[in-house]
């Protein structure tokens, strides 16, 4: 998933009026586009790396021309628009920049949770390396940076270039206020999802072909993976607009996924495993694949006790 799988006086008064006019204006354009803000300044040339004379930019509809197969998912993240620049070196192999304006650091996050394989590195706010591809978040941005063929030369030009770009990004961006709420005991920090749809949770934890949960724009969600000794499990946390949303997402998944659930909340699943749900106000608490009772309800408990309102 490269890109996903993680790509310028005569007369002094006209000219101070027509500076007075235009300065709002440009200020406003810069604001309005982030990317070509971005673009301005990116680096010419990296550790005997050269741009190529012409970026590319795509927008929610043309990414799909870019990323075959890959655009559902930045579409998904409220993908604003994207910059791509390649860098060529007559002596090795092309390295491609792709910046992602994601509209909110929150999708940033998001984007860059959904593959977390490789070396962590310090760049951004959260950066990671495999295999000659380098991505990183940072404020309301995702950032891929790979190499079409990995040397040693290469793998110094993208993380040169990676470390160039993080600091070209002045702001930085909160993660989404939902991932607080992760018990840190038994948490594999690395399984932290933030989930903008249904079919996002499917392609980490298969739950239903259906919507069950509403997840959708006005929906905070997080998926993350526990491991206590030797047993594990999966915690889904939701936020919803309110307590009654909130309650009518718990319903539906007690009538499509748990009908035979406990008054606790608890069940047992033709699988062995061991499934739980309650809310605590606006946030719904789902326990998945626990393979005991006793960790389904630690982990609902864990929850509970660090509570606190959206």
């Amino acid at each position: 998933m490269k890109g996903v799988i993680l790509h310028k006086a005569p007369c002094l008064f006209p000219y101070a009026f027509l500076i007075c006019c235009l300065v709002p204006f440009v200020v406003q354009e810069s604001y309005a586009d982030p990317v070509g803000l971005l673009q301005a300044t990116l680096p010419s040339q990296i550790e005997g790396w050269r741009a190529e004379p012409e970026d590319r930019l795509f927008d929610p509809e043309t990414i799909f021309e870019y990323i075959n197969g890959g655009g559902e998912l930045y579409k998904a993240y409220n993908m604003r628009r994207c910059l791509s620049r390649s860098y060529t070196n007559p002596d090795g192999p092309t390295i491609v920049l792709d910046i992602f304006d994601m509209g909110s650091s929150g999708d940033a996050f998001g984007v860059f949770t959904h593959e977390q394989e490789g070396e962590p590195l310090e760049v951004g706010q959260g950066g990671l390396y495999r295999s000659g591809w380098l991505r990183f978040w940072k404020g309301r941005f995702f950032v891929s940076i790979y190499s079409e063929m990995e040397t040693a030369a290469s793998e110094k030009a993208v993380r040169e270039l990676a470390t160039a770009v993080a600091l070209l990004i002045t702001d930085q961006g909160p993660k989404p206020r939902v991932v607080s709420r992760l018990p840190v005991e038994g948490l594999r920090p690395r399984s932290v999802r933030y989930l903008p749809h249904q079919t996002v949770l499917n392609y980490h934890f298969y739950l239903a072909d259906e919507n069950i949960l509403n997840l959708g724009p006005r929906t905070d969600a997080v998926l993350a993976s526990y491991q206590l000794g030797q047993e594990t499990a999966y915690l889904l946390l939701v936020v919803y607009p309110d307590a009654a949303k909130a309650e009518k997402a718990l319903q539906g998944f007690i009538k499509h996924y748990i009908p035979e659930a406990e008054s606790t909340g608890l069940a047992l699943l033709e699988n062995g495993k061991w499934s739980a749900a309650r809310i605590e106000g606006k946030l719904l608490v789902i326990v998945l694949d626990s393979d005991s009772r006793r960790l389904a309800k630690g982990l609902l408990e864990k929850v509970k006790k660090n509570s606190f309102d959206f």
